[in-house]
């Protein structure tokens, strides 16, 4: 007859296990979404030293085009 007998957890323990397996989960998607908050941070900026980047060679190729325009000027002005 004994061996016919089982340990039946009570309620409070069965909710107890899942509120740990929960927990547990949670604790899991927290660090991954920590993670992946380090990345994007880590590709936010590299976005801005390529923007950084893009935009000191836009401003020297404009500075280029206005001495080039002004050359072309003066050469223009000279055979005139």
């Amino acid at each position: 007859m004994e061996e016919y007998l089982q340990v039946v957890p009570s309620e409070i323990e069965i909710i107890a296990q899942d509120f740990e397996k929960r927990n547990s989960e949670l604790r899991k998607k927290i660090e991954q979404l920590e993670e992946e908050k380090m990345h994007l941070r880590l590709d936010v900026d590299v976005q801005k030293l390529e923007t950084e980047k893009l935009r000191k060679g836009k401003n020297k190729a404009e500075k280029d085009l206005d001495s080039l325009k002004i050359d072309y000027k003066k050469l223009r002005w000279g055979k005139l």
